[in-house]
């Protein structure tokens, strides 16, 4: 009998330490995913993409900030049927990378980090190029939103993990 008893505490004190590290297990990763940080970064150079940012952010929690080109564009810059519009030679040479104003100081507090633009010629602005080249994100997971009235994120998307096979890349989202 005393050997039945102490049989079904040890079962019991064994079941107790089990599920108390479980627990702990539970706790810790919850802990962990509390304290990751999500950052939206966004060019807009309409105010398009900036709304579907502040949508993005509310949604996921995040942080903003925005891309903001040294030289802001103008609507003749943005024309695209100009050939000679500053959009349109940007997008025609793939070595441009427009002057952002500012920096982004604390990029390394996140975790993932959401990038978003307008479409432009069937992909991103050359200046999302400059973003990415001007911030260390390594370690980091990159989503990818866009906003366009015709093309769908994909091509972008493929773009630029092609440009930058270094990195993580997460989902990509259409958001119009």
């Amino acid at each position: 009998m005393k050997k039945t008893a102490l049989i079904a505490l040890a079962a019991a004190i064994v079941t107790l330490i089990g599920l108390t590290a479980c627990a702990q297990k539970q706790n810790n990763q919850s802990k962990n995913d509390n304290m990751k940080k999500t950052l939206v970064a966004y060019f807009s150079a309409t105010g398009n993409t900036k709304a579907a940012a502040q949508q993005l952010a509310a949604e996921k929690n995040a942080d903003l900030y925005e891309i903001t080109p040294e030289r802001p564009y103008t609507a003749a810059d943005l024309d695209w049927r100009d050939k000679q519009s500053r959009s349109t030679i940007e997008m025609q040479d793939k070595s441009s990378r427009p002057a952002i104003k500012g920096h982004c100081d604390n990029i390394a507090d996140y975790d993932t980090v959401w990038i978003g633009f307008p479409i432009w010629w069937y992909t991103a602005p050359t200046i999302i190029n400059t973003f990415i080249e001007a911030n260390d994100l390594s370690g980091k997971v990159l989503c990818i939103f866009a906003t366009s009235g015709s093309s769908d994120v994909e091509g972008s998307a493929a773009d630029l993990k092609k440009a930058y096979p270094q990195y993580t890349w997460g989902e990509s989202r259409l958001m119009n």
